[in-house]
């Protein structure tokens, strides 16, 4: 019976635990998404910048 007992709490506990790690793991790499959208995005706007600074810059070659 203490067997038995045990079996069921350690089988529960372990269930818990799974269910924390995967959350845990799911948050962080929903925060890693976050950060890296972030930097596309800034990195995208950068570019557009240096685009624009570019053409002003060289208009000549840009044919207007």
């Amino acid at each position: 019976m203490f067997a038995v007992v045990t079996t069921v709490i350690l089988y529960v506990f372990g269930f818990v635990f799974l269910y924390g790690v995967i959350r845990l793991g799911v948050r962080h790499a929903l925060e890693d998404l976050e950060l890296q959208r972030a930097r596309a995005r800034r990195e995208e706007e950068l570019a557009a910048s240096r685009d624009r600074s570019f053409m002003r810059d060289n208009a000549f070659l840009a044919g207007s």
